[in-house]
């Protein structure tokens, strides 16, 4: 056998209660030494001093220095161990390359809500730092990696998935069983009830809320909720509010949790974000069914042996356990299809990736290759029109027919039914009429959603998407459960020149280059391509004050739905040609009121800033008079600066009425130019 180790683990870890890091870090190094054993190598450990030894024959424990926790990992550690080093736990020492890395999630940048300031901070400090020095990143998902990429400098295809595996489940003895046989009786004893059992900590991305509200409708079918798991330091402190069917029984032994599983009318898995779910593959191995999100990794992991269900809606999960109470079909389904799909999770294919990344960093091995896609979202497509039928009969046509998740539904909202020229035949568009202006018309089809849609994007009528748009913007609100609003990438923006043909427009998306950023948070979504989470839009509607035609209503939709605490965000991986026909839009004046009116309108409602309400007003106010002398072409300068004018006597006087620019006379009232189209 080999004296000379060939790396060395992080072993801080070991000073830590075991949560779920902690598990997939001793469950790896198992493997590991196996993997050792017949190999006849072997590697170390090192670990602060009072670390518990796992007692691995071919990866010794060594302990060393006076310092603990992140002051030991970032000082004694790298100066400890010069050679190749593996972190299994989210972090490692900021300032030593070369090492492996494995981040199990970003939910300190997607859910910060759930952890202390503290913990936001060092994270918010180290991670960035890691991503850019190590000699490679790891995660446990291809979910987790795409929420990697958007929120660390590192390209999703840089990062390697390397997944829980499930055997260790497989020795857990619910014989040994101490606490769970009393607990059971408890349960069966209410008139042999039945219970579904939930793992996790309180921390608010766990979402147990859901379990709690879902208790009353669990209760009326005969079944209780039996919680396991306790709060770790890192999480915010959070409050499960008492039910009669609920128990909630903190931390309990391997051996306990074996015995809860086998006699689980279900796990209920219900968190809002998640780097792999280790509970899922748990419960599989151990014949439980598993009800769990559509979101994160869940579906990824899940695959079609579980049942799935949206994170923000009780009803839907206790349908969902009642039909699995009521059929033993369905069970024993779930049970097979569970044991089939763990099979792609195992320690010892992971530990085998590891060691090709120790041997070599830049290795391309993959685990599994093909995950299950996430469940498409019910979706559905508004496009409001006015005056311009042929051209957005073209881009819906277009959108029809190119979209790889074509949407649900497609409803084109309009004033006259003339509007829409030939989709009025179309089998697969809605056709509304109501009161004209896009707040207004945007407004009559939200009140018009089919039940149970998910997610609702807002195209305009010259708006060019790619193929993939749709399912980049689902992909996200899956992946993402706290973002509330989506924009996409405009390459090409006819609205700052002449236009764009729609040919042209069709030519330059298929064209279009990649970019060279992945995701931009927070960005207000540009409404001639966005997207928003019915569920999060509720009762809140565009603003009809604001008359016009595309003038800050979808940033003030947005900057509402905000408030909520929802994050706004741009993904380059949606893009798409605005073609900034003109025609059918407003005339000079009228914009140039809206351009001062609208955003201190939206400062007083507090959807707008006043720094970006100044650069707003200054820098249009600047352009307008700046070019008033020699305008461009397709541009009413002199309109807009005299609409610039007359909105300031208003609020000077005290008047902050935006819809007065509709009453305003156009620019071919004037005898002037005909109507434009206004500029972002």
């Amino acid at each position: 056998m080999s004296t000379v180790p060939k790396f060395a683990v992080n072993g801080r870890f070991l000073t830590q209660n075991a949560t779920g890091v902690q598990r997939y870090a001793l469950n790896v190094m198992r493997a590991l030494n196996t993997a050792l054993e017949e190999a006849d190598g072997w590697a170390t450990i090192v670990a602060p001093v009072g670390g518990n030894d796992p007692g691995f024959a071919r990866m010794p424990v060594s302990h060393s220095g006076r310092l603990s926790g992140h002051a030991w990992e970032q000082l004694t550690l790298p100066a400890r161990w010069r050679g190749r080093l593996l972190n299994l736990c989210n972090t490692a020492p900021a300032l030593k390359a070369d090492q492996i890395v494995c981040i199990h999630d970003a939910n300190i940048f997607a859910a910060p809500d759930s952890y202390s300031r503290s913990f936001r901070a060092f994270y918010h400090t180290l991670q960035p730092l890691l991503a850019r020095r190590s000699a490679r990143i790891t995660t446990v998902s291809h979910a987790a990696a795409r929420q990697i990429a958007r929120h660390l400098p590192i390209a999703v295809e840089d990062i390697a998935v390397l997944p829980n595996g499930h055997e260790h489940a497989l020795r857990w003895d619910p014989a040994l069983a101490q606490t769970a046989p009393g607990i059971i009786a408890t349960v069966s004893g209410r008139s042999e009830r039945q219970f579904v059992l939930a793992l996790g900590s309180r921390a608010r991305h766990k979402n147990l809320t859901l379990l709690i509200d879902a208790a009353p409708g669990l209760d009326e079918i005969g079944v209780d909720i039996i919680i396991v798991g306790g709060d770790a330091g890192i999480f915010v402190p959070g409050e499960l509010a008492a039910r009669p069917n609920v128990r909630l029984i903190g931390r309990v032994s391997d051996n306990d949790l074996a015995y809860l599983l086998d006699r689980a009318l279900c796990l209920a898995f219900p968190s809002l974000t998640e780097g792999f779910g280790l509970p899922i593959v748990e419960a599989m191995a151990r014949g439980c069914p598993v009800v769990a999100s559509h979101c994160a990794s869940m579906p990824e992991v899940c695959g079609t042996a579980a049942l799935l269900a949206s994170p923000t809606d009780p009803v839907a999960w206790v349908q969902h356990i009642s039909t699995l109470k009521d059929s033993q079909e369905l069970r024993a389904d779930l049970v097979q299809r569970g044991r089939s799909q763990i099979r792609q999770f195992s320690w010892s294919n992971t530990a085998a990736g590891y060691l090709e990344l120790l041997e070599r960093p830049t290795a391309r091995r993959s685990i599994y290759h093909a995950p299950v896609t996430a469940t498409g979202a019910r979706t559905a497509l508004v496009v409001a029109t006015r005056g311009r039928p042929a051209l957005v009969s073209a881009t819906v046509r277009h959108t029809l027919a190119t979209q790889t998740q074509p949407p649900d539904t497609v409803i084109v909202s309009c004033v006259d039914p003339e509007d829409a020229g030939d989709l009025a035949d179309h089998p697969n568009v809605t056709v509304l009429t109501g009161p004209p202006g896009l707040a207004a018309q945007r407004n009559t089809a939200l009140a018009n959603l089919p039940k149970n849609t998910e997610i609702v994007a807002f195209f305009d009528d010259d708006f060019v998407a790619d193929g993939n748009w749709i399912a980049a913007a689902t992909r996200t609100f899956r992946d993402e459960s706290r973002v509330v609003a989506f924009t996409g990438r405009v390459v090409a923006d006819g609205i700052n020149g002449p236009g764009i043909a729609f040919a042209d427009a069709v030519q330059m998306t298929a064209e279009a280059a990649a970019a060279d950023w992945a995701w931009i948070e927070p960005y207000s979504p540009y409404g001639c391509n966005m997207a928003f989470r019915v569920k999060s839009i509720g009762s809140t509607r565009f603003d009809e004050r604001l008359v016009l035609y595309g003038w800050l209503e979808d940033r003030d939709f947005a900057a509402a739905l905000a408030k909520g605490g929802g994050r706004l965000v741009k993904d380059a991986a949606a893009f798409g040609v605005h073609m900034g026909t003109k025609g059918g839009r407003i005339s000079g004046n009228r914009l140039g009121y809206s351009q001062v009116v609208n955003p201190l309108y939206m400062l007083r409602k507090g959807t707008m800033t006043i720094p970006k309400v100044a650069n707003h007003i200054l820098c249009n106010m600047a352009s307008n008079f700046g070019r008033a002398a020699w305008p461009e072409p397709f541009v009413d300068r002199r309109g807009r600066a005299r609409g610039n004018l007359i909105a300031i006597a208003d609020v000077l006087r005290g008047r902050l009425e935006p819809e007065r620019a509709a009453g305003l006379p156009t620019a071919s009232q004037r005898g002037s130019i005909q109507p434009e189209v206004k500029a972002r």
